[in-house]
């Protein structure tokens, strides 16, 4: 989960390591640290804190005539988030220099080994254990690459790894195994990062490293090694669309909040190049699954709000796409021995296409013969690659740590599945029931764009009279469960106050216990079936004097009187379109909480963008 850069090339390295750091945040802010080779020595300067600690260091040291050098912004795994701890680790003679993200699962058998031959070690950390070792194979090796390669053949668990020695000036050698990194090309230089952003203002041109792979990169050089037995693997250039200004903040206070407005345009690209039609004559194509067999089940594999997402398609997929579908956490799926037939298919869902259990699991489904579904943002990761077929959200860059309008793109496209699954199962689709669906996604990004400013609005208001909150109920039945479940996890990740998601009939079997006025509830009570008995469970809350917010909807351009304190009214829409009216509010309302209470917005404390430990 921690951000990596590395940089060879003409231009100055170090101002680009930190600016790369900057982009990288996100991954890890706890601390950060560079290393850059000058005059045949290795300078190390890293600091405990944000990132501004480190360029506060740095001013006050000379570097630059540097033009290599690797730099790392951490989220702590092994060890406290103290300068001790931070990357980059020295091996013990101090003649290299590695960043790293993941985990040595082996450390401590490795460490006690060194230990006993007399190394000596400075932290905490698994990484430092590493660089020790490679600096120990270095000694029987016939050179730095050999010695690298050896090193991680003996190195269990995750990682990607960046080295840097005066050994051999302006060179960097890298190599992944089940973590993320990449190498982008530019012109006269090469850089190697964690992802895309870090140097995506010098080039769109990348080469995805695979597992077990390992890198060389001299300037405009580059070789990429099988770790195995350091042969020589061909590797394709890849163009990335993305540009800065997908990255920046336009003018936002966070780039949250940004987020959270890109939606309407989110949505648009989701569906672009895939309704085709219009009005009853309105359908899905999706060219991705055309050649992947319908499968007799699905089963739905993620983690937090991408499996909040998958909680809320399952029941388009079953009722709209007539495939039964499972749901799984992945990092519980992996490990109960899932049974998994020749017919079924697994699809796994992760923003970054990076997340470990995700990946773990996709692995799992493929050992036991499954076909495997990809629904993923990054192009190039990891999930992307592996996966038998992949389908692209296409939500652009998301910067804030808390995941916003992935979850929006994740939705749109199970909602897609669900409909041209149903068009291909004939004998169990209701054409009507996915023509209005459609219909009403089609019409979606206009609506959204309509509400979203007066949304923002309300939300603050609404921050105002309930940020003083120690605890939360999230209430919703159907649909409506899921979200009750992300709004309760995002205003948990965002303002620190405890939140707890509930399908409100479940209530009544034990957390109805908790309710006083000092306990609000937050209701989805949406115009759709259920509407009835949510507003049964709300008057429950009402007898027991707790306060309610009840997000409700207009129905012919009158909102429901239920009694509340505060009423939240979104516009009429389709049971699956308000669906992602109520998102952003609930988005909002954690997001206006969280500013108001002064807290990190884009980046809360103990989390990271992209999980890629287990």
């Amino acid at each position: 989960m921690c951000g990596i850069i590395g940089y060879s090339g003409h231009r100055p390295a170090v101002p680009l390591l930190v600016e790369g750091l900057h982009r990288l945040e996100y991954r890890g802010y706890d601390s950060s640290g560079v290393a850059f080779e000058q005059a045949g020595k290795l300078q190390v300067v890293k600091a405990a804190g944000k990132l501004s600690a480190l360029e506060s260091k740095l001013a006050s040291n000379a570097f630059h005539l540097a033009t290599a050098g690797i730099g790392h912004t951490r989220w702590a795994t092994h060890g406290l988030p103290v300068e001790r701890n931070a990357h980059p680790h020295l091996s013990q003679d101090g003649k290299l220099a590695i960043i790293h993200n993941g985990i040595i699962e082996n450390f401590q058998e490795i460490k006690d080994e060194l230990l006993a031959k007399g190394h000596t070690f400075l932290s905490d950390t698994d990484t430092e254990v590493l660089a020790h070792l490679i600096g120990e194979e270095r000694e029987h090796s016939p050179n730095l690459r050999e010695a690298f390669a050896r090193a991680l053949r003996r190195a269990h668990g995750a990682y990607a790894v960046v080295l840097l020695s005066p050994e051999e000036p302006g060179i960097i050698y890298a190599a992944r195994m089940a973590a993320p990194l990449l190498m982008g090309v530019g012109v006269g230089e090469c850089f190697v990062a964690s992802d895309i952003p870090a140097f995506l203002p010098y080039t769109r041109e990348v080469v995805f490293l695979e597992d077990g792979e390992l890198a060389r990169i001299e300037g405009s050089k580059w070789e990429v090694f099988s770790l195995a037995d350091l042969s020589p693997v061909e590797k394709t250039v890849n163009h990335v669309p993305w540009d800065m200004q997908a990255a920046a903040k336009d003018g936002y206070k966070h780039f949250m909040l940004k987020e959270i407005m890109e939606q309407p345009r989110v949505v648009t690209d989701c569906l672009s190049g895939r309704l085709v039609g219009q009005g009853d004559s309105l359908r899905v194509q999706l060219g991705e699954l055309d050649a992947f067999p319908v499968p007799s089940r699905l089963h739905i594999v993620a983690c937090g709000t991408s499996y909040n997402a998958g909680l809320w398609g399952r029941e388009l997929l079953e009722n709209i796409g007539g495939i039964p579908t499972d749901l799984d956490i992945a990092s519980e799926f992996r490990y109960r021995d899932p049974i998994l037939r020749p017919d079924e298919a697994v699809m796994v869902i992760s923003q970054s296409g990076e997340t470990a259990d995700t990946l773990a699991a996709l692995r799992l489904a493929k050992e036991k013969g499954c076909k495997v579904i990809g629904l993923c943002n990054v192009v190039g990761s990891s999930i992307a690659r592996e996966a038998d077929v992949v389908v692209y959200t296409q939500a652009g860059p998301e910067i804030s740590v808390a995941s916003t309008k992935a979850m929006c793109s994740q939705m749109t496209l199970i909602a897609l599945m669900a409909a041209y699954y149903g068009q291909r199962r004939t004998d169990a689709f209701d054409p009507s029931a996915s023509v209005k669906m459609l219909n009403a996604l089609a019409a979606l990004p206009a609506q959204l764009a309509a509400v979203l400013p007066t949304m923002q609005e309300r939300a603050a208001q609404l921050a105002l009279r309930f940020a003083s909150s120690r605890s939360f109920f999230y209430l919703g039945r159907g649909q409506c469960h899921a979200l009750a479940l992300e709004g309760a996890l995002k205003l948990k990740e965002l303002s620190y106050i405890h939140a707890e998601g509930y399908a409100s009939g479940e209530m009544k079997h034990g957390p109805i216990a908790l309710i006083d006025p000092q306990f609000p509830t937050l209701a989805l009570a949406l115009d759709d079936a259920l509407f009835p008995k949510v507003k049964s469970n709300i008057q429950e809350v009402l007898a027991r004097q707790g306060r309610v917010i009840a997000l409700v909807q207009e129905k012919d351009g009158v909102a429901p009187e239920l009694g509340v304190e505060e009423q939240w009214v979104l516009p009429e829409a389709h049971p699956v379109a308000a669906s992602f009216l109520a998102l952003p509010a609930l988005q909002l309302f954690s997001y206006c909480v969280a500013d108001y209470l002064g807290k990190d917005v884009d980046q809360p404390r103990n989390l990271a963008k992209s999980v890629t430990v287990e």
